[in-house]
């Protein structure tokens, strides 16, 4: 039986507030950030069109863990996929 994948969620209409990225090792997960003010943790991934997807409602504790973690797509996989986020386009370089 073929998988099947939930359609692809829409861009956020709320306005973009960029948050720092932190280049990553990983197959899967290229730059991490997060926003302690915000409690909003913001990933990007090595593959698609570099949209930045935003965590928001994350403790500074996952974003450590998240970092120090030895395979973050195997993190993002078990900790963060199911959360709840907002997804924006690639900022377009100036």
């Amino acid at each position: 039986m073929p998988k099947t994948y939930a359609a692809p969620q829409d861009f956020s209409e709320e306005e973009y507030v960029a948050i720092p990225m932190t280049p990553v090792e990983s197959n899967q997960v290229a730059a991490v950030g997060y926003d302690a003010a915000r409690r909003t943790l913001s990933v990007t991934f090595t593959r698609g069109t570099g949209a930045i997807y935003q965590y928001p409602n994350c403790d500074a504790k996952l974003h450590a863990d998240f970092m120090a973690a030895e395979s973050k797509g195997k993190y993002f996989g078990a900790h963060v996929k199911a959360l709840p986020f907002k997804k924006f386009k690639a900022p377009v370089a100036a």
